[in-house]
């Protein structure tokens, strides 16, 4: 798995029960790389970044197939297809159309009763392992992952949305950090990037979805550039 394409376990909004937490991006990865019909295919930052605003807007997981799905019908009908579908955004109209019809998820979420997604000593290795990694930039985050830990090893089940709250709060201060010390050069950089990626599918795109996603692909790209983790549970 490359460091680039964050492929692990990620909290489902949309769906009731827990076992079912952590694969919102997994699942559109993979039903994209069905609809493609051409094997393994990597996605990029920028496809990783607009699936997270997706998860954030709260575009219900079934829409977003839905949208895959449509976009790729609609491709398959053209006379003239061209180049091949290589990013995630040739379907960004479709999705948020898919989203606007499908009826808003539940305001409570269902806790389930079912084993918990991570049990303590998974989320202790973690947490030992996301400190170690942010410890020589940023010791003060990593003393506050060592006290997750801490807590985690007393074998005690964790409020997972606490903990997630928590480590969002930590990965802010980290990546303000980051984007503090990026040399205008680096940051000016990282937008050339992103307009580059985007110019074919700019148009599909709302002046908010781009905001978003301008959000993510900066933190994307500066942890990826400093070699450390995403703190989220979203991506362990």
């Amino acid at each position: 798995m490359s460091s680039g394409n964050p492929r692990l376990r990620r909290y489902n909004r949309f769906e009731p029960a827990l076992e079912n937490y952590f694969n919102y991006f997994t699942e559109i990865e993979e039903h994209f790389q069905r609809a493609r019909g051409t094997g393994l295919f990597l996605l990029s930052t920028l496809d990783w970044a607009l699936i997270e605003t997706w998860k954030e807007a709260n575009v219900p997981l079934e829409a977003v197939l839905r949208g895959i799905d449509r976009a790729f019908e609609k491709w398959h009908a053209r006379p003239r297809k061209g180049r091949l579908v290589n990013s995630v955004a040739f379907c960004a109209q479709e999705v948020m159309a898919a989203a606007q019809e499908q009826s808003p998820a539940p305001a409570q979420r269902e806790r389930a009763a079912s084993e918990a997604p991570f049990a303590p000593p998974q989320l202790a290795a973690a947490l030992a392992e996301h400190a170690g990694a942010v410890r020589p930039r940023f010791p003060e985050i990593a003393a506050s992952l060592d006290e997750l830990r801490q807590a985690a090893e007393t074998g005690l089940s964790m409020d997972l949305e606490e903990l997630e709250r928590r480590l969002t709060v930590l990965e802010e201060k980290m990546i303000a950090g980051l984007v503090a010390a990026c040399s205008e050069e680096r940051l000016l950089a990282i937008r050339r990037d992103l307009d580059l990626a985007l110019q074919p599918y700019r148009r599909k795109m709302t002046a908010e979805q781009i905001t978003m996603l301008e959000k993510q692909f900066l933190r994307n790209k500066v942890l990826e550039s400093a070699g450390l983790p995403r703190l989220s549970l979203f991506h362990w």
